[in-house]
């Protein structure tokens, strides 16, 4: 007797496993997205207290050279990434500009120095966000650096567009639109999140170690931002004394966070929906951080709508078809 075709439910485990991976790493990215946000809240009081933003971002790039050279010390794996990140260049297998993702992050940091103390973290999340979602599909499209190229869906483009809706809520009702020009640095730093996270990507597949691609991102970040910083210094720019407080120091080993999540996440979600998940992560730490340690900027009702709106564009950018096997049919009994 012969069994009839059956076919399988579009719930198949294979599904559900597909379901419960993209659920993990978004939250991954919403972890880097928290990690980013602390960074930014400590590089920017750092920047107000020294009154120079871009030595404040120098001492963070440092401070993360410091905890990524602690690791290779100890870890063989990473050494070897090292060679072979040396060796892929040299060879033409990967382009060596792909290492100016730590100029783009030296940006990011430096933006965060200069801006967060002027108009907070929910406008610097702002600029951010708008430039995140519109680089993000460009990137997803294109296939940018070797990535897997993924559809604009109509989930995709919903998701960008509640992202942007939030990021116009925001900016309307944070009654500091005098400042609100500043905003075109974290913009412009949200673009090339875009690029830097494809290229991130890139380097991490080609060393196969996320640690590689954050050491070589904060090298490259510190000379750029240390040549900054003595161009400024020989034109007269000056500091105020280091602060006291330790806990201001942070934000170097958080951007190590950052970049070594984002670096392998991006393969698993695409540079849109990492994006967006790391939105997620940097508008709820923003909020909580403003609700715990209240600053010049209080949370308003507004901020809450925009943080509500920017988690249901994550949600909603996550959304994929169920997968369905083809039916088949067993053999004859």
């Amino acid at each position: 007797m012969t069994e009839q075709p059956t076919t399988a439910s579009a719930h198949t485990p294979d599904a559900e496993g597909d379901h419960r991976n993209v659920l993990g790493w978004t939250l991954v990215g919403v972890l880097a997205g928290s990690a980013l946000a602390t960074q930014g809240r400590l590089n920017g009081e750092l920047g107000a207290r020294l009154e120079h933003g871009i030595l404040a971002a120098f001492i963070s790039f440092v401070i993360g050279c410091l905890v990524l050279a602690a690791v290779l010390a100890f870890s063989k794996r990473d050494r070897a990434g090292m060679r072979r990140l040396f060796r892929v260049v040299r060879d033409g297998t990967m382009p060596w500009w792909y290492l100016s993702t730590g100029v783009i992050g030296a940006f990011l940091v430096a933006t965060q120095s200069l801006v967060i103390g002027v108009v907070g973290v929910a406008l610097f999340t702002v600029g951010v966000v708008a430039g995140q979602t519109i680089s993000g599909l460009a990137v997803d499209r294109l296939g940018f650096g070797g990535l897997a190229r993924k559809p604009i869906t109509p989930p995709r483009v919903i998701g960008a567009l509640l992202a942007m809706l939030a990021v116009g809520i925001a900016l309307a009702g944070s009654g500091q639109l005098d400042v609100a020009w500043l905003v075109v640095l974290p913009f412009a730093a949200g673009l090339m999140q875009g690029l830097q996270q494809a290229m991130a990507g890139s380097v991490q597949r080609q060393t196969g170690s996320a640690i590689t691609l954050a050491t070589q991102n904060f090298a490259v970040g510190a000379v750029a931002l240390g040549l900054v910083v003595v161009v400024q210094g020989l034109a007269g720019q000056e500091s105020r004394p280091l602060p006291a407080e330790p806990l201001l120091y942070v934000g170097g080993a958080l951007g190590v966070v950052f970049v070594a999540l984002s670096s392998v996440a991006v393969h698993h979600l695409g540079v849109l929906a990492l994006g967006l998940a790391a939105i997620c992560g940097q508008v709820l730490a923003s909020v909580a951080l403003d609700v715990l340690f209240p600053a010049e900027h209080p949370v308003t009702v507004w901020s809450l709508v925009g943080a509500a709106l920017t988690i249901t564009a994550v949600a909603v950018s996550s959304i994929r078809r169920p997968t369905r096997r083809a039916s088949g049919v067993s053999p004859p009994a």
